[in-house]
């Protein structure tokens, strides 16, 4: 075990991470590096320029005679992904730090390091685009003296784009991060970190052996899903899966044994061998909490089964997504998905689109509420068509979130402002360094769901960054918004919002709806409603025909007649008619700000 090395390499989105992992892997001969990033092997991660997967890959490194194994997992930066490095730092013992010298520490450096410090890794700071214009070497490096009191000489310097440092960067991976612990003797125990679907092979899991070792066709047990398998194939990760016989302690590897079934498969879980286990599963492995809740509804009522089989394979690949079915009156069967952020979810709903070419609706994505009622018994409700009556409820709870935001002392007004009105209190302002200020705000969740950083964005000119971190449930004066369409409730329209807002997001819904339904024979009704009382109404006129055209001339008796008998007609049609809302009606209202 003394050569082998498991590390992964974290820092803020944008910062260099997959350049720098090129070079590591041009310098060690594993590949012959064509274009940028060639871990990010996803066509949306190419076309963002994002990393969304974490990727593992083992290189081969000599040094002073020796060979040794590096097993390196390259992880997102963005903080919708930080699941994603959860799990890659429990698979490793040390990490790379990497720091951009032209932006200094922002937000998700900070919160990714956290985490790595909670599971004691060691970690080696690097100063990435020293080569550019821009590059504050001296400010920078100040910055992550302060944040994690190493020494000067200790951080490297170094450029993913010209390969400056890369030397210096695997001899210190060598040099200072431990080999892994365990007892090769031991029986086996080992960590599954990730999964992946293939359609030809099954599911392939991928694990980090910490007891003893694993042989080609040995049987083997999954732990926490009892289920026994023989393993048909083992190999380590290359650029693709490289197949061996054994794997030993401390290797990071896959295994191939032929699993069809998604849900048998659990990140998390520990493989053990079936003749001889192991006493106990790895403990320490948190389970995901999703922050952000949407309806997905497939087009076509009839796809739903194979909706669910999509979200199934998905699951494998991304463990952060959480699905269950659910059912509504105007979209049909679909599933109740949690997702981490909006950025999650946009990009699982273009996967299900490219993937596994799924035509999907996404409701309005909201957060999951604590509803007590009058006897004291709580609710979780994550849908606000599943609320009980207005009168039942003695308070409701909304998800808070302590929000960390990084900017340049030339943006805080702006910043604050949008705060402020997102119902967020200001908690704590420190300066980082010169003109750099960390604001911490605590803010109901369902404020930031929607726009919060796009705006933060825009009003900072990009240089602003933002992490956050659930801290509790608060009581909040919350409200079912409901929308009636001549006096019938649509269960697809209704939101939760608090009372502040509740009357102007009423009529704005209202005349929205206003412009979209197509008129009738009669006049239709849209109302904003807080349990029974109306607070914002617009109609839509009814399509009339001219009665009384054919009278012309003559006593005015006839042409009332005729009207009248219109009149009654229009009520008789009013009472059977119904209001069909049309796909596009929903979606206009799902994008109101």
């Amino acid at each position: 075990m003394k050569p082998i090395r498991n590390f992964c390499i974290i820092a803020h989105i944008d910062h260099g991470k997959s350049t720098l992992a090129d070079r590591l892997l041009e310098r060690t001969e594993t590949i012959k590096v064509t274009e940028g990033q060639m871990l990010d092997d996803m066509d949306l991660e190419k076309e963002r320029g994002i990393t969304i997967k974490s990727h593992a890959i083992q290189m081969t490194y000599r040094e002073n005679g020796e060979i040794y194994t590096l097993n390196l997992i390259d992880t997102p930066g963005h903080v919708d992904f930080s699941y994603e490095v959860s799990r890659s730092i429990a698979a490793c013992e040390g990490c790379l730090l990497v720091v951009d010298s032209t932006q200094g520490v922002q937000a998700q450096t900070i919160s990714n390091l956290y985490m790595a410090i909670e599971h004691d890794l060691e970690i080696i700071p690097v100063l990435n685009k020293c080569d550019m214009a821009n590059s504050m070497p001296e400010e920078v490096e100040d910055e992550i003296i302060e944040l994690i009191g190493c020494k000067r000489e200790e951080i490297i310097r170094a450029s993913g784009r010209t390969g400056q440092g890369v030397d210096e960067i695997l001899h210190a991976v060598v040099e200072r991060i431990p080999a892994p612990k365990g007892d090769p003797e031991a029986p086996l125990q080992a960590l599954i970190f990730d999964s992946v679907f293939n359609p030809f092979r099954g599911i392939i899991a991928y694990f980090k052996i910490v007891n003893g070792s694993i042989k080609s066709g040995e049987e083997v047990l999954f732990v926490n899903t009892k289920k026994q398998y023989k393993a048909d194939e083992i190999g380590v990760l290359k650029m693709s899966l490289s197949p061996r016989d054994t794997l030993q302690c401390g290797d990071v590897g896959y295994i191939v044994s032929g699993i069809k079934t998604a849900t048998e498969v659990k990140v998390g879980d520990t493989i053990t061998a079936l003749a001889a286990p192991c006493a106990s599963a790895i403990a320490g492995f948190e389970e995901v909490k999703p922050m952000v809740f949407a309806g997905v509804y497939p087009v076509e009522t009839e796809d739903f089964e194979q909706l669910r089989a999509s979200l199934e394979k998905l699951q494998l690949n991304d463990a952060s997504l959480t699905f269950q079915p659910e059912s509504s009156v105007a979209l049909g069967f679909g599933f109740r998905c949690g997702f981490l952020g909006l950025l999650h979810m946009e990009i699982i709903q273009e996967r299900l689109d490219r993937e596994f070419g799924m035509n999907v609706i996404t409701t309005v994505p909201n957060v999951s509420y604590h509803i007590f009622d009058k006897h004291g018994k709580m609710l979780d409700v994550h849908n606000p068509a599943g609320m009980p009556e207005q009168t039942e409820i003695d308070h409701i709870e909304e998800p808070y979130i302590r929000a960390s935001i990084i900017t340049r002392a030339d943006y805080i007004g702006g910043i604050m402002t949008l705060c402020l009105g997102k119902r967020g209190e200001l908690v704590k302002q420190e300066y980082i360094s010169g003109d750099r200020v960390e604001l911490y705000y605590d803010m109901p969740l369902s404020e930031i769901v929607i726009d919060f950083y796009d705006k933060l964005k825009s009003i900072s000119k990009g240089y602003a960054s933002f992490d956050y971190h659930p801290i509790a449930f608060r009581p909040s004066r919350l409200v079912k918004l409901d929308i009636l369409l001549n006096g019938e409730p649509v269960d697809a329209l209704s939101t939760l919002t608090h009372v502040d807002n509740s009357v102007y997001f009423g009529r704005r819904m209202c005349e929205k709806l206003k412009e979209l339904l197509p008129r009738q024979q009669f006049d239709i009704a849209i109302q904003a409603a807080i349990g029974a009382k109306i607070i914002a109404r617009e109609t839509v006129k009814q399509v009339r025909k001219d009665v009384t055209a054919k009278c012309y001339g003559g006593d005015i008796s006839r042409k009332r007649k005729l009207l009248e008998k219109q009149k009654r007609g229009k009520k008789r049609m009013k009472e059977i008619g119904n209001v069909q809302v049309p796909q596009k009606a929903f979606l206009a209202v799902l994008k109101l700000d």
